[in-house]
């Protein structure tokens, strides 16, 4: 199986060694990872300016490029500008939860969103800032619950959160906004965006990502690509328009 790993951390942080060195049992693995941080990316791309590519020291066994670009564009080059295919994309661990309303900023969600356009099975994994470690110990049970319930057949894109000592798997929904949002004022005209965790409207349903992950559940959400709202298109498609 080939696999392609991708992150929004970046090259040089634990989460996406931990994810490799644990992909390395199943195929051969191509990492592609943004030089600096590029957390809150979504699926966005750079072509208007040239972006440095090169190939880079990892880990044995592992063919790595460092790219000076988002994680959608990582997930580009991986297949385009290596002319390759893969039977699996894996994106992660990112540092910290990607739950709720707000994965439609992240940039580990938005790569598996990129690989969507390639149709192939992919996976964001995420966990709490300080759970990496811990959550790398659940890759095997988080990967044969998907193959021993056949998700992939069903779906190709799966946004995982792993808590702190889960007790179980939930298959959840995407739940309400995750964090608030506040502008924080820096010195001169510069402000920082920042927030707190909120609490779920509904946060006694155990079928939300933002429920399940606080109540010791490992959280898998079948995500879908398309922006169109097909109850209203057929909706109006019933009246003739």
């Amino acid at each position: 199986m080939r696999i392609l790993i991708v992150n929004d951390d970046g090259i040089d942080t634990l989460g996406i060694r931990l994810l490799a060195e644990w992909a390395k049992k199943y195929g051969e693995v191509t990492v592609v990872a943004p030089k600096v941080e590029q957390s809150g990316k979504s699926q966005a791309i750079e072509f208007v300016q040239p972006v440095e590519i090169k190939k880079v020291p990892f880990m044995d066994g592992v063919t790595v490029y460092s790219m000076a670009s988002t994680p959608a564009d990582c997930v580009r080059f991986g297949f385009v500008g290596l002319n390759q295919t893969y039977d699996l994309v894996l994106s992660g661990i990112n540092r910290g939860v990607n739950v709720g309303s707000d994965i439609v900023y992240s940039g580990t969600v938005g790569a598996i969103f990129e690989a969507g356009r390639f149709n192939v099975p992919s996976i964001a994994f995420s966990a709490f800032p300080d759970g990496q470690e811990e959550a790398a110990k659940h890759f095997d049970e988080v990967y044969q619950y998907i193959l021993a319930n056949n998700l992939f057949k069903e779906n190709l894109l799966y946004n995982v959160n792993i808590p702190h000592a889960p007790t179980g798997i939930k298959l959840t929904y995407q739940g309400s906004a995750y964090f608030s949002d506040i502008f924080m004022k820096q010195e001169g005209d510069y402000y920082l965006q920042d927030g707190e965790p909120l609490a779920d409207e509904f946060p006694d349903d155990l079928n939300r990502d933002t429920v399940a992950i606080h109540k010791g559940l490992i959280s898998i959400t079948p995500l879908m690509q398309t922006r169109t709202c097909m109850k209203v298109y057929e909706k109006l498609k019933a009246k003739g328009l």
